[in-house]
């Protein structure tokens, strides 16, 4: 999944592809890289950022999701708002990627059900002002798993089928350094909880951290990018159905090298690798069918 910020804000590029001819060359040149899925934007959730007005947020997003849609290209919208989810979904997004989990907006659950389009509930516990704040666990593998548990919940009861959902342990969101690293090795538990598992590592701040430099300033968002591949071989061995990042090329590469690592430990074990190839661990096959996420399930696996 490649990120395409449509911000004047954003932690990551500065508001580089603000300008929506811009975003939509960028997202242009994530597909040429690899991408199999473009993530649109409007609104920043850097830690600390204000909201932005709807109105302005629809301006930003709806023009890049039509050009690139008309573009061929496969289309999620980046909202934590039902309004524009719906519109992005009506102009051909086929996933929403909800940072909130549908706790932002309780109007999200039912344009879900009724557009039947992906979703993607992220861990969420405040936006970005306040996130930092709701950085404590009693066990945070656990207290994700339990808290997204009772999203899919709630997202059932409002008509969302089980197979529109992806989860995401959102990294970063009140997650402020150490409590990160948890999740992302118990990946196979969150993998193992039966929805496809979308991993958003790239650039984060703890990656910065790991990163610092002698004197411990943290590494800037671009110096993060070899990390942030390293995290993709990781989570796409664990089973993650998507990565979202911020350059595509070298996470394609991982995940290739992730497959095929997967199909070598399957051959190891003397069982049949048919359900652990280079087509299921890359999302190829997934992506170009997944207005609903049966075929993310196949991706997960």
């Amino acid at each position: 999944m490649g990120v395409v910020n449509v911000t004047p804000d954003s932690f990551s590029d500065g508001g580089r592809w603000f300008d929506v001819a811009a975003a939509v060359e960028r997202g242009a040149s994530l597909l040429d890289e690899g991408a199999d899925l473009l993530d649109v934007g409007g609104e920043s959730t850097r830690p600390g950022a204000a909201r932005v007005p709807v109105e302005e947020e629809l301006a930003r997003v709806l023009p890049v999701v039509e050009q690139l849609v008309a573009r061929g290209a496969v289309v999620s919208v980046d909202t934590t708002r039902a309004v524009v989810a719906a519109q992005a979904v009506e102009r051909g997004a086929v996933l929403v990627n909800d940072v909130s989990g549908g706790m932002a907006d309780p109007a999200m659950a039912s344009v879900v059900a009724g557009t039947g389009a992906a979703y993607v509930a992220m861990h969420w516990r405040g936006h970005a002002d306040v996130m930092d704040a709701h950085d404590a666990y009693d066990d945070v593998v656990a207290d994700v798993r339990r808290e997204l548990a009772e999203r899919v919940a709630t997202l059932r009861a409002a008509g969302v089928r089980d197979e529109q959902v992806v989860l995401d342990p959102g990294l970063g969101f009140a997650k402020t350094g150490e409590s990160n690293w948890p999740l992302l090795a118990h990946l196979p538990e969150l993998v193992a909880d039966g929805y496809p598992v979308l991993v958003g590592a790239s650039r984060k701040r703890f990656l910065g951290h790991l990163m610092a430099g002698p004197d411990g300033t943290p590494a800037p968002p671009a110096a993060r990018d070899d990390a942030t591949a390293a995290v993709t071989a990781l989570a796409a061995a664990a089973g993650a159905w998507a990565v979202r990042v911020h350059e595509v090329a070298a996470s394609a590469a991982a995940v290739r090298v992730a497959a095929r690592w997967r199909a070598a430990q399957v051959a190891a074990a003397g069982t049949t690798a048919g359900d652990v190839t280079t087509e299921h661990v890359t999302t190829e096959h997934a992506t170009t069918r997944h207005a609903t996420t049966g075929a993310a399930r196949e991706g997960a696996r």
